[in-house]
């Protein structure tokens, strides 16, 4: 008589608790991928059949995802939100979002509350605070899907999708060098995030390939990412009491640039008149503005979708993903006020 290979076979067969061996068949997080792997192999060459009946009781997928970005207000964050939710609704999952508002300490608290809800995955875009990644480490080595998307942790090895930040930065920073200023400015967020990393080598790379030498006194880092109007206002007036006073200035960020907009604008300060600016950001109000600034737009809604379809990927996959992407989109120079 034929006999079905059963769980308890494969918990004996492996040394193995048969609540692990189920926990790995249904590819949830509390297994390292290591065991999961090994069981999944098995059951595959022992040609292991689940019984449906049993498995739809024990399916404990919650189809949502959680969300942690620095701010939904940002247009860039609420662009890639966009793109997110057009992919996990069309699949069938829940959206649940959360800000951190640049404080690590509400990301940690947000990761861990996400990971408590039973998401299936997460796309996460770091804070400016954020130096420690212990906390998304630890859920991702005990198998929780998981993406990084715009401000992503080299450490932890998954998908990730950016914007090319570097060509980006090049070619705002460029463009002023070619509009005649000589003096740049760099005004940017938080020295350790990977999108001030790749932003600063573009700005430097342009300075160097046009002759111009960088000045570190001309190069501002605001930990809060623009979140604090007096953090920005500091830093631009510690570049205007410079003896040597920068002409121009390429803003790293899109809350840093409307942020810069309004400190000049309360300082008095005319753009292209008194400085010009270049920066990144999303924000579709920047033609209202007056002065307006040229703008590294990125692909946020396209970076969105990606991710969200990289992460699906990982949620559904059958077993445990080894070989892993990182995408990179092109970005686009909106010219304003030349």
């Amino acid at each position: 008589m034929f006999e079905p290979v059963t769980i308890k076979d494969i918990a004996k067969a492996l040394g193995l608790s048969t609540s692990t061996v189920s926990r790995a068949l249904r590819d949830t997080h509390e297994i390292s991928p290591a065991t999961k792997k090994m069981v999944l192999d098995y059951a595959k060459e022992i040609g292991y059949q689940p019984n449906p009946i049993a498995l739809s009781l024990k399916e404990r997928r919650s189809k949502s995802i959680g969300v942690v970005v620095s701010e939904v207000a940002n247009s860039y964050f609420s662009q890639a939100i966009n793109g997110i939710e057009s992919i996990a609704y069309d699949r069938g999952y829940h959206v649940i979002i959360s800000q951190t508002h640049e404080s690590y300490d509400r990301e940690v608290v947000n990761v861990q509350h996400l990971a408590s809800r039973s998401v299936d995955g997460l796309l996460v875009s770091l804070s400016s605070q954020t130096n420690d990644i212990s906390h998304l480490k630890q859920l991702h080595d005990k198998g929780l899907p998981m993406v990084f998307f715009d401000r992503v942790a080299e450490e932890i090895n998954t998908h990730k999708v950016i914007a090319n930040n570097e060509k980006g930065a090049y070619e705002a920073t460029a463009h002023l060098i070619r509009s005649g200023y000589k003096r740049i400015a760099h005004l940017t967020s938080s020295s350790q995030l990977s999108i001030s990393i790749e932003r600063l080598s573009g700005y430097e790379a342009a300075l160097n390939d046009h002759g111009l030498t960088v000045n570190a006194d001309y190069i501002k880092h605001c930990p809060h990412g623009g979140m604090i109007y007096e953090e920005t206002e500091s830093k631009i007036k510690e570049l205007l009491a410079l003896d040597e006073k920068p002409d121009a200035i390429f803003v790293a960020g899109d809350r840093l640039s409307t942020g810069c907009l309004s400190v000049f604008k309360n300082l008095s300060i005319s753009v292209p008149g008194d400085m010009a600016i270049a920066g990144f950001s999303n924000s579709d109000v920047l033609d209202l503005f007056n002065p307006s600034l040229t703008s590294v737009r990125q692909p946020a809604f396209e970076i969105g979708k990606l991710a969200t379809q990289m992460l699906i990927q990982l949620i559904e996959a059958k077993y445990p993903v080894e070989e892993f992407e990182k995408k990179v989109l092109d970005t686009e120079l909106f010219v304003r006020n030349a």
